[in-house]
């Protein structure tokens, strides 16, 4: 068994930290989906802009306002108008092909992509 990258989002910006929230990453519910991605599924964050990488969990953001807010503790490691990477993972003893959204500076998407 490996784990394989199933699911990426490719250069979204962030659009708010908040320190005094129980944490995750909230992201535009159209994103979440057309990514492949799950509400409450565990990923790696990797921000562009400082090299920061952790781990959390997906909520919800309202669908089509193209947020990605980084909560709770994790919003030490991010800056507003930070370039994150959001990756989503599988554990499968089988080749898979990677979904990749590739989005523009609001967060919309730009093009898809498979790897």
């Amino acid at each position: 068994m490996r784990w394989l990258l199933r699911s990426k989002i490719h250069r979204a910006t962030v659009t708010e930290t908040r320190l005094d929230y129980e944490g995750s990453i909230t992201i535009d519910e159209e994103l979440v989906e057309r990514s492949g991605l799950w509400v409450g599924e565990k990923v790696t964050v990797a921000d562009v802009n400082n090299g920061n990488r952790f781990e959390t969990y997906i909520l919800p953001g309202k669908r089509g306002s193209g947020i990605v807010a980084v909560n709770g503790a994790a919003a030490h490691l991010c800056d507003l108008g930070d370039k994150v990477i959001i990756m989503g993972y599988e554990l499968t003893d089988e080749p898979i092909q990677a979904k990749v959204l590739l989005v523009d500076d609001s967060n919309g998407i730009a093009r898809e992509l498979m790897y």
